[in-house]
């Protein structure tokens, strides 16, 4: 009988080290688009005639080889592990909801901090989003920064610590992934807010604008709004008492924010001179013990990343003024330099764009999960 595992547990074989061969069965497109780390490609749908020898020839797995297989939803990777069984081989799991499941999977990390605040950060593994939970323990309230659409684990994760989610924030409409920030907010009778300038972007959804350095208290911690535009018109980054600055899409650790996909080719280098002095002359500006908490981590097609798993996503703004080369270069280069090695676009980014401004419904949960595939790519590489 075949057996299943849940796409947790497939992240926890992979962090454990175990040895085994992870076969990929969907299309050479789907799979070079996106993919597990180390995953083998072997092209199968249910309908196809399966030959055991081409099959080794092909992949050189053997029946004694423990096999792991996915697919897009959980159906031919089952329909193949069957079919393997039949012919010898001894030790094959199906991972449970394929690459739709394993889009799901979370890493709840703690963040360090020397005050009285406590940080939680939300990593997406297989899309490197960052989401964050805000919290005063002793007031036993929180805010939410940056959720995604599955907003179960960021309030099941504050109840579990037993916090009242009291505010939701995003950082900018987002055009990799769909925000869960409006709906959390609503399921947990919480106030929704963007930035004051998210107006001029269209959006509908209802918020509550924060204008320039606005002060959201959640307990006895203070989280400001701070105008960082660049990577889109309307960024705001949030500064955590004296202790962090969640940065969104603006400032990653090791990179910044690409500016062509809200304001296009076209005006881009405006975006970047916006992003420029975003940078220097806000972000930089803090003390340099401040830890940048951004938006994502760089994760490629091929599933590789610099992250370690179960570590926080963090740096100094010390550490990231001398080590993202971006940084240290003049206006003008910077400019040149952010607009002119851009990186492929996020999948579906423009129809991302719309739901999360509401001017257009999300669809189904077939299409939201359509919609989000594949990793992001909201940095510049800068190269």
């Amino acid at each position: 009988m075949v057996e299943t595992i849940t796409p947790a547990r497939l992240r926890d074989w992979i962090d454990e080290g175990r040895s085994f061969a992870l076969l990929d069965t969907r299309p050479d497109d789907s799979y070079d688009a996106w993919h597990i780390r180390d995953a083998i490609q072997y092209t199968y749908k249910p309908d196809f005639e399966f030959d055991p020898a081409e099959f080794r020839a092909q992949t050189e797995l053997s029946p004694d080889d423990e096999i792991v297989t996915i697919c897009a939803k959980g159906v031919s990777s089952f329909d193949i592990a069957k079919r393997l069984e039949d012919s010898g081989y001894g030790e094959v799991t199906v991972v449970e909801g394929g690459m739709q499941g394993w889009s799901e999977v979370y890493d709840v990390v703690d963040v360090p901090t020397d005050g009285d605040v406590e940080i939680v950060q939300f990593q997406r593994r297989a899309k490197g989003c960052l989401g964050y939970l805000i919290a005063d323990p002793a007031a036993e309230v929180a805010a939410v920064v940056d959720a995604t659409r599955h907003v179960e684990k960021f309030a099941a994760l504050a109840s579990d610590r037993g916090y009242t989610i009291e505010a939701v924030l995003d950082t900018h409409v987002h055009a990799d992934h769909l925000s869960g920030g409006r709906e959390l907010a609503d399921h947990v009778g919480a106030t929704y807010y963007l930035g004051a300038d998210a107006s001029d972007r269209g959006v509908t959804v209802d918020y509550r604008p924060l204008e320039r350095n606005e002060v959201v208290r959640v307990g006895d911690v203070s989280v400001k709004a701070i105008q960082t535009p660049g990577h889109t018109s309307e960024a705001v980054s949030y500064l955590v008492d004296a202790e962090a600055v969640v940065t969104g899409d603006t400032l990653f650790v090791d990179s910044v924010g690409r500016t062509e996909l809200q304001f296009g080719e076209g005006d881009a280098a405006e975006g970047a001179k916006l992003l420029y002095d975003s940078l220097h002359w806000t972000l930089l500006a803090e003390p340099d013990s401040i830890t940048v908490l951004p938006g994502h981590f760089a994760i490629d097609a091929d599933g590789t990343t610099a992250v370690t798993p179960g570590e926080p996503v963090a740096a100094t703004i010390g550490a990231v003024r001398t080590g993202v080369d971006l940084l240290a270069v003049d206006r003008e280069t910077f400019v040149s330099r952010v607009t002119e090695s851009v990186p492929e676009k996020p999948p579906n980014y423009e129809t991302i764009i719309d739901v999360n401004a509401s001017r257009e419904p999300p669809g189904d949960e077939q299409r939201t999960v359509e919609l989000e595939l594949g990793p992001n790519n909201c940095a510049a590489t800068g190269d």
